[in-house]
């Protein structure tokens, strides 16, 4: 058993789990919050979205003992927020709602758009609805209602109620009175409809911050390799080479600055083909490149766009070469419910580590690893559970 301690609805928790318990089981069972619902429980229907530390994550997925020390907010604990409740109203007004069990964790997800995306689109909502699913309405009167809300913004803005939200995690507010119940919806006001509102502009800047890039994730890490500078660089502009060092990865066509390939990923039930393109930009002198590309999942239709910048830079006096890594990505389509999961993040960090050992191996003329057929996917399982793990190690850790 292991014992955490939490803020839920910014009253203060602690309890005794094993810790394999969800973290959406926990705040059913032991906290009596049903408004969470469970629904797939694989992640993938949206219905037990919460925030923890004010980021919306899948509670059927995510370990209780993994969220220890952190601020947890269910449907439950919007009663003093006054653009969850400007929400609950539109979805009461635009009938953005049926059986209702996708509601809670629609509506949370909805105020993230509301607060991420204030020039929201219809376009930029329903991409950014794709990781909810919703079996009754169509979506019509989802997306009507978040557009509605967004156009009254514009003309009755909540300055302080979102600066309030966005300082959420660095305070506690004072305890109120905690409901086990989901709100009901009640009648309200129409709300005006939203006007157009054209999608930003692409300034195509290869130095755009990810900030900016509505809807990317982006990941920095990076490795050492026991080499000089000057031959790790030669080595990252050999694509075939880097491509032998990536699991699952293929190439059909390449020459110096652009390439074809493909990559099959399984992730537990789930598999993944991307086929796509891709360019490489470098920069000699500075020893940098960006390698930009985009490619689509045969299987799911999933589409992803993302940018792969390295600059390498020279350790221990010239003998060792540090390459950091920046992954900038979007995920449009039903994979793209997993793009912002903190999981999904440690998993790539280990896979960067696990290409800088592949590459000092191929630098070092061990046995590499050789290009994978197009047959072969790249099991993610053993790698997953390496990274569960290793959080689960780092919060006992603390706790020591």
């Amino acid at each position: 058993m292991s014992v955490i301690e939490l803020t839920v609805n910014d009253l203060p928790v602690r309890g005794e789990i094993e810790p394999r318990v969800h973290l959406g089981d926990f705040l059913r069972d032991e906290q009596h919050l049903t408004g969470t619902h469970l629904g797939c429980e694989h992640g993938v229907c949206g219905a037990c979205t919460v925030l923890v530390d004010d980021q919306p994550v899948r509670s059927c997925i995510t370990f209780a003992v993994a969220c220890n020390r952190q601020q947890v907010r269910t449907i439950e604990g919007f009663g003093d927020d006054e653009l969850m409740a400007r929400l609950r109203r539109s979805f009461s007004q635009h009938h953005a709602l049926q059986c209702g069990y996708c509601t809670p964790g629609m509506l949370i997800t909805a105020r993230d758009i509301v607060q991420r995306f204030p020039d929201a689109d219809e376009a930029r909502i329903r991409l950014e609805l794709s990781g909810n699913l919703c079996r009754c309405t169509g979506y019509m009167g989802i997306v009507a209602a978040i557009k509605a809300v967004l156009a009254d913004l514009k003309v009755h803005p909540l300055a302080e109620a979102l600066e309030e939200a966005a300082n959420r995690v660095a305070r506690v507010a004072p305890a109120l009175p905690q409901s086990h119940t989901f709100e009901t919806f009640t009648a309200a006001p129409a709300v005006p409809a939203a006007p157009s509102i054209p999608a930003p502009a692409n300034t195509g800047s290869s130095d755009q911050a990810s900030a900016q890039r509505k809807g990317w994730t982006a990941i920095d890490d990076s490795f050492v390799v026991p080499f000089p500078l000057e031959k790790v660089w030669a080595f990252m502009g050999d694509l075939p080479s880097v491509t032998a060092c990536l699991p699952g990865a293929e190439l059909t066509e390449h020459d110096d600055e652009a390439v074809k390939g493909k990559i099959a990923i399984k992730f537990g039930p789930m598999s993944a083909n991307f086929a796509g393109a891709a360019r490489l930009e470098r920069n000699d002198a500075a020893h940098r490149a960006v390698m930009r590309g985009a490619g689509q999942d045969n299987i799911s239709r999933s589409r992803a766009n993302g940018d792969v910048t390295y600059a390498l830079s020279p350790e221990a006096g010239g003998t060792s070469t540090r390459v950091a890594v920046t992954l900038e990505y979007m995920l449009q389509g039903p994979l793209a419910q997993f793009s912002r999961s903190g999981l999904v993040k440690d998993f790539v960090r280990r896979m960067i580590a696990d290409f800088g050992s592949r590459i000092t191996a191929q630098l070092g003329g061990s046995d590499a690893p050789q290009a994978s057929p197009a047959s072969q996917k790249f099991n993610m399982g053993s790698l997953i559970w390496s990274v569960v793990w290793g959080r689960i190690a780092r919060l006992f850790g603390k706790q020591a």
